[in-house]
């Protein structure tokens, strides 16, 4: 082997690695903890419905190769609204076998046993614990809640921005997640491998009921 062989052999693979970088490296990462203790469901206030028709749930994944984008087509939930973010309630269950990403293949292995197993963990859920004021990277809030995920729930907190009006509550928030604390443990082709951490970008928008 020439040395320009043996010097392509060492820098290409290097040059293919920065030119794939990790698309959660910039992001807040989730702090995920056990499962806390869920409150009962406000018995006041006002409630606030979100669907696909007003909001939106990506997600990133990626490979030492590249990522790939994708969403969910069905979820449902709710915002219980009492005066202010931080005495309120989010809930929300997503149908996993609505999930979709820019490669066909790709959809259909996700929906496997070696990822979400949507056969056996159907859905998702979330809901909040604790919603407190201040957050990363200019967030107006911190939002904590369980997770439930393939089967296992975490408790995950993570940065959002909360803007209230009369008739619509947003939430826009951009974080990553490791897929490895909820048992999705695949890893992927050897020389292809999968990062652990998943950026998931929620674009909420609850309309008032």
């Amino acid at each position: 082997m020439t040395r320009l062989a043996k010097t392509l052999t060492i820098v290409l693979p290097l040059l293919l690695i920065a030119a794939c970088a990790n698309p959660a490296a910039d992001q807040p990462k989730a702090v995920t903890n056990e499962a806390a203790p869920v409150a009962l469901a406000p018995s006041a206030g006002e409630k606030y419905l979100i669907s696909p028709d007003n909001s939106k749930i990506e997600f990133v994944g990626s490979k030492v190769t590249g990522s790939h984008n994708g969403s969910f087509g069905k979820f449902s939930g709710s915002i219980d609204y009492l005066g202010q973010p931080e005495k309120s309630r989010v809930n929300i269950t997503i149908d996993l076998d609505s999930l979709t990403v820019d490669d066909p293949k790709l959809t259909a292995h996700l929906k496997t046993a070696d990822l979400f197993d949507v056969a056996k963990y159907p859905q998702a859920s979330f809901v909040s614990t604790e919603i407190r004021p201040g957050g990363d990277k200019g967030a107006t809030h911190t939002i904590t809640g369980n997770l439930n995920l393939h089967g296992v729930t975490k408790s995950i907190t993570f940065p959002a921005t909360i803007v209230v009006s009369p008739d619509a509550i947003t939430v826009e928030s951009t974080f990553s997640i490791n897929r490895k604390d909820f048992g999705i443990n695949y890893a992927g082709a050897s020389d292809n491998l999968i990062r652990d951490e998943v950026v998931l970008k929620l674009h909420v928008r609850a309309v008032k009921s």
